[in-house]
């Protein structure tokens, strides 16, 4: 199908869909998507809707047992639905995969195991004609990092944080929506496999070799519409995190942020959620590294806290972001339960205060 016409979806999550971690590319697509998701294959759940499962969707999708019950909704593609530890297809997908390939349906896959390498996908897919997508596949023709990210005229906001999966995606797209809705040109800039599915572009930076990772994030920082006046850009994994820190690096340095969102999950008290023996640092101390870490190359600095307070009560929300926010001194907010627009303004005023914007305006004055 074409890559501009709106897709009708089957999430396929087959026993993740409650799963916050783990369902977190279907999560993102039902919440933020552009496209329909028209039903949800997950036998545990079927016969159910899906915000009796995820009440935090307030969506009214059908969970189905099967691609053969999913077919009644002319759906167009197949989203794997999940991002699991390792990524690979998790083994009881593959029949549902295999149904859909044999159905026409494109397959959209955001996992590292690819299914266009995969022999019996690409000979079912010729012959039934469903086109196959791997998200994460990257261009072949990625450069080194230049230092044009540091010319670019828009004010840069990246999101870091504490750890993975705290919700650096869903801040941003949260703080470009209020930010658009203020009347200002924003963009969002897709890092990760997800953010793609729901942005439309982007590179899945955790597939780029390492020595290209930063000329990755700054042909997506290049990359934005010209009249673009904001640009936030997803960010990916933790400076402290012993597995992934070499992406988030590669995105500080590439991106050239002027300014930072910190993400953290006040759940969270160690590195990967107990997969590492790393407790996750006081929350100042941490947004300090980060200040420090990019002062020599380009400072930048955090500008707002970002918390998911998903399991906590209204009440107990409200009471942490207050305490977080007097601690860090730094405007605090859970954006997807409470909206974007506290952060926004603050990354406005500070953006505002950057040599970049200074410098810009004093030139359109004349």
């Amino acid at each position: 199908m074409s890559a501009q016409a709106r897709r009708r979806y089957v999430a396929l999550t087959d026993g993740y869909l409650a799963d916050v971690h783990h369902a977190k590319t279907a999560h993102g697509v039902l919440r933020y998507g552009r496209d329909d998701v028209v039903a949800i294959i997950d036998p545990e759940f079927a016969g159910r809707r899906l915000r009796d499962v995820v009440p935090s969707i307030d969506r009214d999708v059908p969970v189905v047992a099967s691609m053969r019950e999913a077919l009644a909704f002319s759906p167009t593609s197949l989203l794997v639905g999940v991002a699991v530890s390792g990524g690979e297809l998790p083994p009881k997908f593959r029949a549902h995969v295999l149904d859909a390939i044999d159905g026409g349906l494109e397959i959209v896959n955001g996992l590292h195991q690819f299914v266009t390498e995969d022999a019996e996908f690409v000979a079912r897919a010729k012959t039934s004609g469903a086109r196959l997508w791997d998200v994460r596949k990257p261009p072949d023709d990625i450069a080194l990092f230049s230092g044009e990210a540091y010319g670019v005229p828009q004010i840069v906001t990246l999101a870091v944080g504490s750890d993975c999966a705290v919700g650096k995606m869903s801040v941003m797209l949260e703080i470009t929506a209020a930010a658009i809705a203020a009347g200002a040109l924003a963009e969002f800039v897709a890092t990760g496999q997800t953010g793609i599915m729901i942005a439309g572009k982007g590179i899945c930076v955790d597939r780029v070799i390492s020595d290209f990772v930063s000329g990755a994030a700054e042909r997506l920082v290049l990359g934005v519409a010209a009249d673009t006046e904001y640009t936030f850009v997803e960010g990916q994994g933790s400076i402290i995190h012993p597995a992934f820190a070499a992406v988030t690096y590669g995105l500080m340095f590439g991106s050239a942020p002027d300014v930072l969102v910190f993400c953290h999950d006040v759940e969270r008290k160690t590195i990967g959620d107990g997969e590492f023996d790393v407790a996750i640092p006081d929350l100042k101390m941490l947004c300090n590294l980060y200040e420090s870490t990019l002062a020599p190359i380009k400072p930048a600095p955090c500008v707002a806290v970002a918390l998911n307070t998903r399991n906590l009560s209204a009440a107990q929300a409200q009471a942490h972001l207050q305490q977080v926010q007097a601690h860090t001194g730094l405007p605090t907010d859970d954006v997807v339960r409470f909206g974007g627009s506290k952060l926004w303004h603050a990354v406005r005023a500070a953006g505002e205060r950057t040599p970049k914007w200074l410098a810009l305006r004093q030139a359109a004055r004349g």
